[in-house]
């Protein structure tokens, strides 16, 4: 099946996409003068404490009684301070000290708080409230007494006062990463990326850092600045070393000399107010480079959006018309042939060669109050049952045994043996169990859950929304939230017991030998990374294949799942292609690994109705040719018709109802599986003008009036 423009290629106005943010940054920050005007001063700063001694001859602590507060000039270009040393050379040596000081404690806080931050936001359980309730304990520490102890405990060393002031100051740093971790572990694309079966270590370092480096950055040149005011306070109390020339001490100096000589203060103030002004100016303009970006990335995502909402809208109207067309042109062909259709015989139903069984689900007849299969004619039954027939697997007993039937029992040998073999469970749930702290206790949504699904077979988990069936998927893929209380009877893929495997084991079983594709395709997949990028990593850790080999390798997915130009979307970001190739791409990831169990949590619900057949027949045809096991959780029972072999139906956590789909279809056991069948608008009479329709209730009124005054 051709695609469509929009969906086969990148979606139009995309050719000149904007440059990654990251790229941005960079360029928006040179073109803003504050911040080109910080890095400078900063840079001269730096450069003149770096090269200290190729500008100074004179020695920062060398005195000479002869020199007590010399005059500028001569050998001492800004003068002598209060006992005889050089002015420029303690100024140059002390921007050292003060800045190592700074750097120093800087270091210490983000080597503490951010591997704690990223380590609560993204495991939380016991470790998150452990840290943060030492986070709190610093936080309550006045910092100021804490520097002057130490100080008075390990003498005249600062650097060891600095360590200890970023031992103080990692609260804060640990605080704003782990909100950070905590807002983006939450995300769709890190569940994607735990489900392709990477290790924790590679999530935090591919998708979590990024998002926190701009946060962190930001913090540390405010910190930077901090450090330094600190630093020098406790200097000009006269905690620093004599010996060790700081703009701390050189403010010491001047200001018991403020009255003699105030140009003293000069020199070490402004270079403090310098470098504090700065780094403070330098946060900020990283601040609005990094909203600017952001705004401007998602000004073009909008865009991009906006456009392919419409033309989503446009087809979906398209596709409405002709369908409601094409309803009511098959109702008025039936109400012609209704006599000839009620003399035909039972079997010659949907047997003629005009007509297309549609697998949709038939009108049900109205519950009966006991849990008996309600009567249905055998015709209808028969057309149902061929509605469905394709997508029935040659593994199921009910399958093997209609087939049998169907075709005189004249399979080969190595068909049956092929069925027997493909007839073993692949995965078997027994007695799953779900719940999360409540109030009152604890709420369970699934309870006593029972399924097994055949290597070669499609399982529809159907229910309504908070019926259980995502949270058995999640179960499954031992996805679900830290505070979820999970436990089974029995929980078995391929032999292995699920419940005994550890986490890096299970890294290796997700995206390996059970993938999964999830229900918002745009939401999975990573904004900061290309396409290819996301694809390739899972190929490359899964079947340990070098760079080259597993970009071939997804090029080729890429154009097994329909996309018309594996290059140009391979190389794409998310936001530059619609939502229908979005899906494919997950799909491709999906089964890049080779799965033996493929999890389809309700894949087409954000597609538009021109889609969603073909990524249904692209998932139909890719289980076939590669005997997945499959697990559909969706509540459109047209999609069990379309793709399933088996349905298990789920109420309020709770399964209800399990058949083949022929037999469910045909005879729905259960009055809630009836319910729904009876609530789709599938092979409904369509809706007439609300004028014909009050014109035609109004004449049967008046007939029906006429009719009583009659009699």
């Amino acid at each position: 099946m051709t695609l469509p423009q929009s969906e086969a290629g990148l979606a139009p106005g995309t050719a000149a996409a904007p440059a990654p943010v990251r790229a941005g940054l960079v360029r928006r920050l040179l073109r803003n003068p504050v911040a080109v005007g910080c890095l400078a001063v900063l840079a001269l700063i730096a450069l003149a404490s770096l090269f200290a001694p190729l500008l100074t001859d004179q020695d920062p602590a060398h005195s000479s009684l002869t020199e007590t507060l010399a005059p500028a000039g001569g050998a001492h270009p800004l003068g002598g301070d209060g006992v005889g040393r050089d002015v420029l050379a303690r100024l140059l040596y002390g921007g050292r000290t003060s800045l190592l000081g700074a750097l120093l404690a800087v270091s210490v806080a983000l080597v503490i708080g951010v591997p704690s931050g990223l380590l609560a936001g993204y495991y939380r359980k016991w470790f998150d409230a452990v840290s943060s309730w030492l986070a709190n304990i610093l936080m309550a520490v006045p910092a100021i007494v804490v520097l002057l102890v130490v100080m008075s405990a390990v003498g005249q060393n600062t650097y060891v006062a600095m360590a200890v002031f970023g031992v103080l100051m990692s609260p804060g740093v640990f605080r704003l990463i782990r909100a950070s971790a905590i807002s983006v572990r939450e995300e769709l694309y890190v569940d994607a990326a735990r489900v392709s079966g990477l290790t924790d270590g590679r999530i935090v370092r591919r998708h979590i850092l990024p998002v926190v480096q701009a946060p962190t950055i930001i913090q540390a040149a405010q910190m930077l600045g901090l450090a330094i005011v600190i630093q020098s306070g406790l200097e000009f109390l006269g905690l620093g070393s004599a010996t060790q020339a700081s703009w701390g001490s050189m403010l010491n100096d001047a200001f018991a000399n403020i009255y003699t000589k105030p140009v003293l203060m000069l020199w070490p103030g402004g270079a403090l107010a310098l470098t504090v002004a700065a780094f403070g100016l330098l946060g900020n303009a990283l601040r609005d480079a990094l909203d600017a970006s952001a705004v401007s990335g998602r000004r073009a995502r909008r865009a991009v959006r906006n456009a392919a909402r419409a033309r989503k809208a446009e087809r979906a109207r398209k596709a409405e018309e002709a369908e409601q067309a094409e309803k009511s042109v098959t109702a008025v062909k039936a109400g012609k042939a209704g006599k000839a259709v009620d003399s035909a015989p039972a079997e010659g139903i949907g047997a003629g060669p005009s007509t297309v069984p549609v697998p949709v689900p038939v009108p049900v007849p109205e519950p009966v109050p006991e849990s008996v299969p309600e009567p249905v004619p055998e015709s209808v039954a028969e057309s149902v049952t061929e509605s469905v027939a394709g997508a029935e697997s040659p593994g199921s007993p009910e399958d093997t045994k209609s087939s049998a039937d169907a075709d005189g029992a004249r399979q080969p040998k190595a068909a049956v043996a092929s069925a027997k073999d493909d007839d073993a469970p692949l995965l078997v749930l027994d007695g799953l169990r779900v719940s999360y702290p409540a109030e009152d206790g604890e709420k369970a949504v699934v309870d006593g859950v029972s399924l097994t699904v055949r290597k070669g077979e499609v399982l529809g988990l159907v229910g309504e929304s908070g019926s259980g069936k995502s949270q058995t998927a999640f179960a499954v893929l031992g996805l679900l939230p830290p505070e979820a209380l999970a436990s089974a009877d029995r929980l078995v893929f391929d032999g292995t017991e699920l419940g005994r495997l550890n986490r890096s084991e299970m890294n290796r079983l997700r995206g390996r030998r059970i993938a999964y594709v999830p229900q918002e395709p745009m939401s999975n997949l990573d904004p900061s990374f290309r396409i290819g990028a996301q694809l390739v990593e899972p190929v490359r850790r899964h079947l340990r294949l070098p760079a080259s080999q597993a970009r071939t390798k997804t090029l080729g997915l890429l154009e097994r799942v329909g996309i018309a130009d594996p290059e140009r979307v391979f190389a794409s970001y998310p936001h530059q292609i619609s939502g229908g190739m979005a899906q494919r791409v997950l799909i491709a990831g999906a089964v890049s690994c080779d799965p033996d169990l493929l999890i389809a949590d309700e894949p087409t619900t954000a597609l538009d109705v021109t889609v969603q057949a073909e990524v249904l027949d692209l998932m139909r045809s890719l289980q076939r040719e590669r005997n997945m096991g499959m697990i559909l959780v969706t509540h459109d029972f047209g999609v069990v018709a379309d793709i399933c072999d088996r349905v298990t139906v789920m109420q309020t956590g709770t399964v209800v109802e399990s058949a083949p789909a022929r037999e469910l279809f045909a005879a729905p056991r259960h009055p809630y599986t009836r319910m729904l069948l009876a609530s789709t608008l599938e092979d409904a009479e369509p809706r007439s003008a609300l004028g014909h329709a009050t014109a035609r209730t109004a004449a049967g009124t008046m007939h029906t009036a006429r009719q009583e005054g009659r009699a």
